[in-house]
C-alpha cells in the first residue's frame, strides 16, 4: 500500500486488510476521537493514511465495560511488550476481545501510555497546558457510552515506536509506519473500540504534525 492513489477515497474494500461485506468506514481527523462495537468475528482495519501517525486504542466488552483492555495480561500471555500479527488483545481476566491477524508495520507500543495535559505540563513545559490530549479524546468519546476517568487503563498506541533501551528506560521515536501501512484486528467478542487519533506535538511519535487516519470494519463471508 503506498500514497501514490489517494487513501482517503479509496474503496474501504479496497483497503480493508480481510476481505468481507463493509459494515463501517469512518475517517478519524487529526487529533479526533472516534468509537464503535466491533461485532464477534468481524474485522477492524485501521489504515495510516499519511504515515508516522499514532492511534491510541482502548478496549471494552461492549455489553460489560468492566471487562476492560489489560497490558499486563497481553504482555504475560504472548511473552513480548510489543504487539504485532498473533497478539490477542485481552481483558483484566485474560480473556481475549481481540486478535491482530494482520500487520504491515511489525511493531505497536503497549506501555508509553497516553497523553495527557498533566503529563504534556510535566514534560514539555506549562506553556503546553492548554494543548487537547489523548486522555481527553478518551474522556469525550468514553462518555457517549457511559465510561469516565475511573474506567481509563493502559492503552495500545498502534503505530507507535516505543523502544525499550538495555537500562530499561523507554524513548519515544519516529514511528515506524508509512502512509498507507494497516493493521487488522479480529473481534473475539462484541467490544467496543475507543480510538484516540493521538495529538501530540512535543515528540515525534507523529512527526510534529498529526494526521487523519482510516477505520474500516468488515464482516467476512460465513
Amino acid at each position: 500500500m503506498t500514497a501514490t492513489i489517494d487513501l482517503a477515497a479509496a474503496p474501504a474494500a479496497d483497503l480493508a486488510l480481510v476481505t468481507g461485506t463493509v459494515v463501517h468506514d469512518a475517517t478519524v481527523g487529526e487529533r479526533g476521537p472516534w468509537s464503535g462495537v466491533v461485532a464477534a468475528g468481524d474485522v477492524l482495519t485501521i489504515v495510516d493514511l499519511h504515515g508516522n501517525q499514532a492511534v491510541d486504542t482502548l478496549f471494552y466488552g461492549a455489553d460489560d465495560h468492566t471487562k476492560r483492555y489489560s497490558a499486563q495480561a497481553t504482555i504475560a500471555a504472548q511473552g513480548n511488550i510489543f504487539l504485532t500479527t498473533g497478539t490477542v488483545i485481552r481483558d483484566q481476566e485474560g480473556d481475549p476481545l481481540m486478535t491482530i491477524v494482520a500487520d504491515e508495520v511489525g511493531n505497536h507500543d503497549t506501555v508509553g501510555g497516553a497523553c495527557s495535559q498533566e503529563s504534556n505540563t510535566l514534560r514539555y513545559g506549562h506553556h503546553t497546558k492548554h494543548q487537547h490530549a489523548c486522555v481527553e479524546n478518551f474522556l469525550i468519546e468514553g462518555s457517549r457510552h457511559g465510561l469516565g476517568k475511573a474506567d481509563l487503563v493502559g492503552n495500545v498506541n498502534f503505530f507507535m515506536n516505543v523502544p525499550v533501551d538495555p537500562d530499561g528506560s523507554l524513548g519515544i521515536v519516529d514511528g515506524l509506519s508509512a502512509p498507507g501501512k494497516r493493521l487488522a484486528l479480529r473481534a473475539e467478542t462484541d467490544t467496543l473500540v475507543l480510538i484516540s487519533n493521538c495529538p501530540q506535538i512535543n515528540n515525534p511519535c507523529n512527526g510534529f504534525d498529526p494526521t487523519a487516519v482510516r477505520v474500516i470494519v468488515t464482516r467476512p463471508a460465513a
